[in-house]
């Protein structure tokens, strides 16, 4: 039988997670073993639709106090983005036991950790699957564009961000990408603030238009920055604070726009992206 049929929850470790400096997390773990025991805490990243399981990280549970074992994920190396899954192993050669979710302690993420602007992004969020069990949720990226404050007013939405593993230089705008097998491009001008900060203004009119006249069909823009005049583009997301999943948590008016309702939103992925949809009917 698969360590992921445990029977029932009840006989499921709980791991409770707290975020240190440096984005180190210290996963503590209630499991009732002898000191001499050996269990490991595995990270394994959830793979891809039709690919095979990778290998996943195994870290050492070292004996806190009775009942109680820990383990600490460094910062470095860095998790690859995805979703991974929280386990423990109680012995060489045991199944392994899906952890459930314990206390979090988050409060060293609120405010973006410790990110620097002329550094990649790395971050690490621990949360509590829909199915209860507990799990990390990692983006690694090389270069970043974090939006802050969305303004959404008068048929157009304002975006305040900041520029994380590249800088603002001559020719930065941004790009509106519509998806599809013929993707369309609306590029948009930005205003440089102090340091990496940065805004811009959509207006809704300027996608719709690319419907050449007709009837706006359904699309999604995702939105990207250019640093420089011909430099390669970085998404616009909201990564560096507690929250896993974004989509349902942060909810944006529309704006009903010929015959359109159009609405900014988080994806799956915690990136920034623009909703054109038939406006529904009454």
């Amino acid at each position: 039988m698969s360590g992921d049929g445990v029977n029932g929850l009840v006989d499921r470790p709980r791991g409770a997670v707290t975020v240190r400096d440096g984005g180190r997390l210290v996963v503590r773990v209630q499991l009732p073993l002898p000191a001499s025991a050996r269990p490991r805490l595995l990270l394994q990243r959830r793979p891809k639709k039709g690919q095979p399981e990778e290998t996943g990280r195994s870290l050492v549970l070292e004996s806190a106090r009775p009942d109680e074992w820990e383990a600490v994920l460094e910062a470095d190396p860095a998790l690859e983005e995805g979703r991974w899954d929280a386990y423990v192993v109680t012995g060489p050669g045991e199944e392994r036991v899906p952890l459930l979710p314990g206390l979090r302690d988050l409060r060293g993420l609120v405010s973006g950790g410790d990110a620097a602007w002329d550094r990649p992004v790395a971050v690490r969020i621990p949360y509590a699957t829909k199915d209860g069990r507990l799990a990390i949720r990692a983006w690694r990226r090389a270069s970043h564009a974090e939006a802050n404050r969305i303004t959404v007013a008068s048929g157009a939405m304002t975006v305040t961000a900041r520029l994380y593993g590249a800088g603002l230089g001559e020719g930065a705008q941004v790009a509106l990408v519509r998806r599809g097998r013929k993707p369309v491009v609306v590029r948009v001008a930005l205003s440089a603030g102090e340091d990496q900060d940065f805004s811009f203004t959509v207006d809704y009119a300027d996608l719709l238009a690319e419907a050449g006249g007709g009837a706006p069909a359904p699309a999604v823009w995702d939105m990207f920055v250019h640093p420089c005049a011909d430099t390669p583009r970085v998404r616009v997301a909201r990564l560096l604070d507690d929250v896993a999943d974004r989509k349902t948590v942060f909810v944006y008016p529309a704006t009903t726009l010929g015959g359109v309702s159009v609405r900014p939103y988080y994806t799956l992925d915690n990136d920034l992206s623009l909703e054109v949809a038939p406006q529904p009917s009454r």
